[in-house]
């Protein structure tokens, strides 16, 4: 993320009844949790940019900056997922 950028926490959204209310990216059901996969299981930006038109750029950078500071929530929730 460059430096001129601020991304707030209001980005990111939690509401009860969606997507069990985990972190997602604005008004969309983009799970933080779920992008993080992504990544780690080596999916360029660009690649989930191409794949889904409905997120932006500003959208994975405030994914990656709420990871980056609630990282042991969203590899739980990840870790969670996986033994489902």
């Amino acid at each position: 993320m460059s430096p001129e950028k601020t991304v707030t926490k209001s980005w990111i959204q939690t509401s009860p009844g969606i997507c069990g209310g985990e972190p997602c990216i604005r008004t969309t059901r983009h799970t933080v949790a779920g992008l993080v996969e992504w990544k780690r299981q080596g999916v360029t930006d660009a690649r989930i940019l191409e794949h889904h038109p409905d997120l932006t750029p500003t959208d994975l950078e405030a994914a990656w900056a709420y990871y980056a500071t609630h990282r042991e929530e969203i590899s739980q929730t990840i870790k969670e997922a996986a033994e489902t």
